[in-house]
């Protein structure tokens, strides 16, 4: 009979924990997990990618619902714990939900620390600390608000350099006179502002925040000196406190934060403790790296294996901001009996300094050139004597013996020992041991089986030169990426195999391309799916188990689990009718929100599941069809005025507008696809930001793609100039057919333009008129068998409708059966 197993928190300490558990105890416990918050377990020390822009959240993602599915584990999303009884042994969640236990382990984090200033409850402020932060942070950025940033430590400037990313005016406010100050010398800090300050960030140091201004939400920052810094957003970056209130609540014994031995046992030997929320030793941890051994050692408590407890170490700081390269590890300020070795070069910006003390390294700062800290760190970590080294060492472990090694034979003179994933603690041994036992050969598979580089990723040039080293040329960094684990052909190959082998079928792709698993996985079969449809118009029959959650409703699903509505308005036009139609379905069945979207239409939000057929079909009565707000397809065009009211305007932006929306709507793509028509060079409709936008003028019409406004923001490409509207019309259908047919899935346009370059595409549909004409014809074949409106299929009953109707109403049971 396994024992009972709770764990409160799923964050990336009792998720590691979890793995070393079920790897030396398969079977031990029967495991439940409660999680405040309503999602699965991912790397939070990627979130500043996240708000940047680099990444997505399903990137981050460390375990999937599947992997909890693999290991018997229940997981309950967005219940907080409230009470634990130790007596009773049981733990008892907010939502009701009692569980009982063998053994408890508490990770439950960290708490943003809030500065009590007035006005720190105001609307617009947020704190920095996990998904729902960021993705506020993205939400307030479509705005293009101004953002303040108080704190100017890591957590500081990796929100103020996504939030600048998102395109926002950022100021950081830092109270002390150099930003990092506990991980930076002075001149380190002096290096790190200009670098943010020529990213167009803000610096003032030196501030102390008086009060945020403001009557129901931010209008901005007062200083003690009396300066105002407008602002529509303030972030709150200036530490974290042990989450340990569980514990106090249970008894335990608190300090700081919850006590634990070095085994992470707390004052009640049946519970467990680590992460942030852990006191040990009188100290508390917020990186990763000493998580990471917390959750090694309390995987092995719990399996009741002997071993080593917690040991402090020093652990070095990495600022996780593309194209700012710093590191520094150990202590570095001035004493007695310390020494100091400085290389500066001014032109590459490069700044190095080593504290020594009788000939062992204490600390080091790197800035601009970091290759080498992981060695200094290492020779500190294991106080070597640097004497016989001293000259040349600050040069770096290429430079020792006098003259500059090849880089690859510095990875190779490392000992086995020495330590290339500092956020996981993987050494150079375990890397090389696994890629010849396991016979690893790509980057994916090292990330999987040992962890190094699987976090912040900055080790990862060093894990594939250790990788070159050991298997020569059979890695290949340059090599195609699966597109998903069931197989090893990447989107390319499967596109091109689809074609090349007449394949009409998800399961004859997955037969003759020699799929892994039976039935595909949730990133292959949307992808196949789309792939499918559109070489094969006609003649393959969408599978809609093989779509996302809106695209089989057809509409989107909302965090309450009601869906929003958006019927199509033609180029952003409409009537009083539509209008009225609009009001009348609102008002018929209680729709809660009624929205202007950003793309000239009008979104409908908390309509009920069982009411979408119904609501359909009142829009339908009044000629609307389905927006496709939910699709990997055409979204909006739209327009400006134009001619036909605009003083300025050139051309009938509107008319062609809708006269492109007409012609294009339904049409699946890899990727939701945006268009918008501005009548003149003022740009009104914004179509310089769009997946294809056309800008009028008076010899004709500009033609521009590959733009974006969302998490990424990028300006369009000019594709050409064209006479016509027919010319416009016809270039735009045949460039969207192009990225149809070459595009990867979820690839946007603007990332196939990257990957495939510019010249092929104007080679494509600019320069060749047989061609563009080809590309053209086959966009108007598959019009034949997409431009339905499936809202109309469904209120009709042409398609059955019964997923909308629920199965049965339960009423909660009152009590248990005997």
């Amino acid at each position: 009979m396994p024992e009972k197993l709770v764990v409160v928190g799923n964050g990336m300490a009792p998720g590691r924990m979890l793995e070393h558990l079920f790897e030396k105890a398969p079977g031990r416990y029967e495991v439940t997990i409660f999680n405040a918050e309503p999602r699965v377990n991912y790397d939070r020390i990627m979130l500043s990618p996240v708000l940047s822009g680099e990444k997505s959240f399903e990137d981050i993602v460390i375990h999937g619902d599947g992997w909890y599915e693999r290991h018997g584990v229940t997981l309950y999303k967005g219940h907080r714990i409230t009470a634990i009884d130790r007596e009773a042994k049981t733990v008892t969640s907010d939502h009701g939900v009692t569980e009982s236990y063998d053994r408890l382990v508490i990770a439950t984090g960290s708490t943003p620390f809030i500065p009590p200033v007035p006005g720190r409850d105001l609307a617009g402020v947020l704190a920095y600390r996990d998904l729902d932060d960021v993705e506020a942070m993205i939400l307030a950025a479509q705005s293009r608000a101004k953002a303040v940033v108080i704190g100017g430590g890591l957590l500081g400037l990796e929100a103020a350099a996504g939030l600048r990313a998102q395109g926002l005016e950022v100021t950081v406010l830092h109270l002390m006179p150099t930003l990092m100050e506990r991980q930076l010398d002075p001149a380190a800090g002096f290096l790190l502002q200009r670098a943010l300050e020529k990213r167009g960030i803000e610096v003032v140091t030196g501030a102390n925040t008086k009060a945020i201004l403001g009557e129901t939400r931010v209008e901005g920052v007062e200083l003690a000196d009396g300066r105002v810094i407008p602002a529509s957003l303030v972030v709150m970056a200036v530490g974290i406190r042990p989450a340990s209130g569980l514990g106090s609540q249970a008894g335990l014994a608190v300090g700081r934060g919850i006590h634990v031995d070095e085994h992470m046992v707390t004052s009640d030997p049946a519970i467990s403790a680590l992460g942030e929320c852990v006191e040990i030793d009188g100290r508390v941890y917020g990186l990763v790296a000493p998580l990471y051994q917390m959750a090694e050692i309390a995987a092995r408590q719990l399996a009741g294996e002997a071993g080593p407890g917690f040991r402090h170490s020093d652990t070095p700081t990495k600022l996780k901001v593309t194209g700012i390269d710093l590191y520094s590890v150990g202590d570095f300020a001035e004493a007695p009996g310390r020494e100091e070795i400085v290389l500066r070069d001014a032109s590459a910006g490069v700044y190095k300094r080593l504290v020594l003390q009788d000939n062992k390294i204490l600390g080091a700062v790197l800035y601009g050139e970091t290759a080498d800290g992981g060695w200094f760190g290492d020779l500190m970590k294991k106080g070597s004597d640097i004497a016989e080294m001293r000259d040349t060492l600050i040069f770096g472990q290429s430079y020792q013996g006098g003259f500059p090694l090849d880089p690859m034979a510095a990875v190779a003179a490392l000992a086995d020992d020495a330590e290339i994933c500092g956020c996981n603690g993987v050494c150079k041994g375990k890397i090389t041991g696994t890629i010849i036992a396991k016979g690893l050969t790509s980057l994916d598979e090292v990330r999987a089986h040992t962890k190094a580089s699987s976090s912040c990723g900055t080790c990862t040039g060093l894990v594939e030169q250790l990788m070159s080293l050991t298997i020569g040329e059979a890695f290949n960094p340059n090599a195609v990426k699966p597109m998903c684990p069931c197989t090893t052909l990447g989107h390319g190959d499967v596109r091109r195999l689809i074609v090349a082998k007449g394949l009409k079928s998800i399961p004859a792709v997955m037969q003759e391309l020699e799929w892994t698993t039976s039935c595909g996985c949730a990133k292959c079969r949307p992808a196949l799916n789309y792939y499918l449809l559109a070489d094969w118009p006609g003649e393959y029959v969408d599978d809609k188990q093989s779509r996302f959650i809106n695209e089989r409703v057809h509409a989107n699903i909302q965090k309450d689990g009601t869906y929003s509505v958006v019927p199509r308005m033609w180029g952003g036009m409409t009537t009083s009718q539509e209008l009225r139609a609009i009001a009348d379905v609102v008002d018929k069945f209680a729709i809660p929100a009624v929205k202007c979207t950003g793309g000239q239409r009008i979104d409908m939000l908390g309509v009920k599941k069982e009411d979408l057929p119904a609501v359909w079909a009142d829009l339908n009565a009044a000629g609307m069809v389905s927006g496709a707000a939910y699709a990997k397809g055409l979204r909006t065009v739209k327009t400006c005025v134009g001619t036909d009211w605009c003083r300025f305007g050139t051309q009938d932006s509107t008319g062609l507008g809708i006269r492109i929306e007409k012609f294009m709507w339904g049409s699946w793509t890899p990727a939701k696809v945006k268009m918008a028509v501005s009548g003149c060079p003022r740009n009104c409709a914004e179509a310089t930001c769009k997946d294809v936008g056309v800008i009028c003028v008076d010899s004709g019409y500009d033609i521009h793609f590959a733009g974006a406004a969302g998490l990424d923001i990028k300006g369009t490409e000019v594709l050409c100039h064209v006479d016509t509207e027919d010319e416009a019309l016809e270039v735009i259908v045949a460039l969207t057919q192009l990225y149809r047919e070459q595009g990867h899935y979820l690839e946007r346009m603007y990332k196939w333009l990257k990957r495939v370059g510019m010249a092929s595409i104007q080679a494509a549909v600019v320069a060749d008129l047989e061609r563009r004409r080809a590309y053209f014809e086959r966009f108007v074949h598959s019009q034949r068998f997409s431009q339905s409106d499936p809202w109309a299929a469904r209120a009709s009953g042409e398609v059955a409708a019964h997923e909308f109707r629920p199965m049965a109403a339960i009423e909660p049971f009152r009590e248990a059966a005997e």
